[in-house]
């Protein structure tokens, strides 16, 4: 069942400096949500707080709340790795697992989770991941091939079936389609598009075009200067905010003007 977030007063620290600070937003159910602004202002920070990857660096914490269907994912109780399973994330460069066939690596995250699965129950999975990723016809007749041997874009896309097979609530996307061609980014893209009936799903990415494309509501990040935390200027619906943006810098940025 796809989750809906709602974040408060979220502020990311690495040590003793503050990232990003106070961030309020409410991430709906079901939809596209993309976050756009310049290098450096803490998107992909912010996005990999929603689940607890960010802690992983050494010294990295938060303080407020990201709170999904009730609970607050970083009450003391919670266990992170928990979160990551209910939290799926797909990141910029494809990263297959080398040494694992195709096959293999959709279970990846499934054998992480110590699940031992019967050989229809695992091919089961390996075909419905494969599939929501729109990789299945492509990939079915080699699935004991090595993943690393596959396409930049159909790599892109094994790691977006390995994230859903453990049937995740919410998928994470940094900036998934930098790192490949034009039209294995459209295919991306018209995947991400189906993804939404079954996942809320959030993206960080540079190309302006592809958040007016992709998603429902954009979240633009910006930092008042150099060495200051970065913050969310504005939240809005995405058709609002490329048409009417409410802020001055909102319209300056997707205008090109800087950034």
């Amino acid at each position: 069942m796809a989750k809906s977030i709602d974040v408060s007063d979220l502020n990311i620290y690495y040590g003793d400096f503050l990232a990003v600070e106070g961030v309020n937003m409410s991430i709906k159910a079901r939809s596209v949500t993309a976050f756009i602004g310049p290098s450096g202002c803490g998107k992909s920070t912010f996005l990999r707080s929603l689940n607890r990857m960010h802690e992983v660096i050494p010294g990295a914490r938060v303080e407020g709340k990201v709170v999904v269907d009730g609970v607050d994912l970083y009450d003391p109780t919670i266990d992170p790795v928990a979160v990551r399973r209910q939290i799926g994330m797909v990141f910029q460069r494809p990263n297959p697992f080398p040494t694992m066939s195709i096959y293999e690596n959709v279970l990846a995250g499934n054998r992480l989770n110590a699940k031992r699965m019967k050989k229809d129950e695992a091919d089961s999975v390996v075909e419905r991941s494969l599939k929501g990723a729109n990789l299945w016809t492509e990939v079915k007749d080699r699935l004991d091939k090595p993943g690393a041997g596959l396409s930049g874009g159909q790599q892109q896309r094994l790691c977006i079936a390995r994230a859903i097979a453990v049937e995740p609530e919410v998928l994470l996307m940094d900036e998934p389609c930098s790192a490949l061609d034009p039209i294995s980014t459209s295919a991306i893209e018209d995947l991400i598009h189906e993804l939404k009936d079954s996942y809320t799903v959030v993206i960080v990415t540079h190309n302006m075009q592809q958040a007016a494309r992709v998603s429902d509501d954009t979240g633009f990040f910006n930092l008042r200067a150099t060495g200051e935390p970065g913050q969310l200027v504005e939240f809005n619906p995405t058709t609002k905010m490329f048409a009417n943006p409410d802020q001055e810098s909102t319209e300056a940025y997707i205008s090109g003007r800087f950034g």
